[in-house]
């Protein structure tokens, strides 16, 4: 090979390098940006909480008066759904009475009450030591608008009312405790 021709392989190889090396800079800038990106995020996209639907029922037992969501705009709410002839409300309604008191006008409940005879949810609700406001959902409406299919159901929403947690079926102690965390801890 001549000088020449060695010259120029060398200038080419070398030209070659740089062009690889920016390449590679290039890759392992944004490689190292999807990472950072990964990391700060937690690994996955933001999950978007689905808007709750807005309702204005009866307030059972008072004539005149409503419970709607838009009562508590601003604040975070927890919507429970039951009736008084469903086996699991039975159990869990007094849990949530007690819970509530506890929680001392910190956290607003809901009692939606579902297909059910407003003489018998009142005796129910009453022997059950509710405190916390019930609206009445005889035809279901509000329920459906939700998406329960069977009772008991208990919807955590934040200060927006965007739907942070769902639990069906009779909540515990523990889940009341999750969802209260969930719904203060998103914007």
């Amino acid at each position: 090979m001549s000088a020449l021709s060695l010259r120029g392989a060398v200038r080419w190889t070398a030209a070659a390098a740089r062009a690889h090396k920016v390449v590679t800079g290039s890759i392992v800038v944004f490689a190292v940006a999807i990472i950072a990106v990964s990391l700060l995020t937690g690994g996955t996209p933001p999950k978007s909480e689905p808007a709750a639907a807005s309702f204005s029922l009866t307030a059972l037992g008072e004539p005149g008066a409503k419970v709607s969501l838009s009562q508590y705009a601003g604040k975070p709410v927890i919507i429970n759904f039951w009736a008084s002839w469903c086996g699991p409300c039975q159990q869990e309604t007094p849990l949530l009475a007690k819970w509530y008191k506890q929680q001392g006008g910190r956290v607003v409940l809901l009692g939606l009450d579902e297909n059910d005879d407003p003489k018998a949810a009142l005796k129910f609700a009453s022997a059950k030591g509710i405190t916390y406001p019930i609206g009445s959902d005889p035809t279901m409406i509000t329920a459906g608008t939700y998406g329960v299919d069977a009772l008991p159901q208990t919807f955590f929403l934040n200060a927006q009312h965007h739907i942070v947690d769902h639990i069906a079926g009779a909540v515990t102690t523990a889940e009341l405790a999750t969802g209260l965390s969930l719904m203060q801890s998103t914007p």
